[in-house]
């Protein structure tokens, strides 16, 4: 085990029960600690994209990202089951690309992110819809509707977020590249900064809150 993936695992084992806490939590626990996620954004950000056209508009897309994650979670109807299910698809889709990528590896599909192949991608997909059936079958609840065809439309639902989080990720890795940097950051051994850690989520927040809203 290579000493990158080994700092991953280690940092995930402490990094996901503490999230989930405050996740589960709620009230003013999570706002808390969305809050304190926001400030160290944009930190990170600013060190990125300082003296940049792009500092203040990243800064914006920041500030709605993480109203929608305060929205959703704080809505009695579905709150934390909705942010579960899109932290699920994030993950799984990170850990799907990473797996796939690394072990399948082939052709690349942007240059902007040239560790990202066609394998990771097919790998992300496929982890997110084998995470959400396992989730969804405990839970017994659904995503977007309740009729019988339902499985279609989560089908569709996981499969678009997880393309979302996919950009997400590739389009920050570009601003690390203008910015000639590999990780927004150092707080997370393994990870690099928190930008990079939830690249894919910032993205796949407004998403769902759009879809949300369009189908309610």
């Amino acid at each position: 085990m290579d000493h990158e993936l080994k700092n991953r695992i280690l940092s995930s084992i402490v990094l996901i029960p503490f999230s989930l806490f405050f996740i589960i939590k709620g009230s003013y626990f999570f706002n808390l600690f969305i809050f304190i996620c926001l400030i160290i954004s944009f930190y990170e950000w600013y060190l990125m994209s300082k003296n940049n056209f792009y500092n203040i508009p990243g800064h914006l897309f920041l500030f709605i990202s993480f109203s929608t994650l305060y929205i959703l979670r704080n809505n009695p109807d579905f709150g934390l089951t909705s942010i579960m299910i899109i932290l699920i698809i994030c993950v799984s889709t990170d850990i799907g690309g990473y797996i796939f990528g690394k072990i399948f590896k082939g052709p690349k599909i942007i240059k902007i992110s040239p560790n990202k192949t066609y394998s990771g991608m097919f790998g992300s997909f496929l982890m997110s819809i084998i995470f959400i059936s396992i989730f969804l079958s405990y839970n017994n609840t659904y995503i977007i509707a309740s009729a019988e065809i339902i499985s279609l439309l989560d089908f569709i639902f996981v499969i678009f977020i997880s393309l979302i989080s996919q950009i997400g990720d590739i389009f920050v890795s570009f601003f690390k590249r203008k910015s000639k940097i590999k990780n927004t950051g150092k707080l997370i051994p393994g990870h690099g900064g928190l930008l990079d850690r939830i690249d894919g989520m910032i993205f796949a927040f407004p998403a769902t809150y759009i879809i949300l809203n369009i189908i309610n």
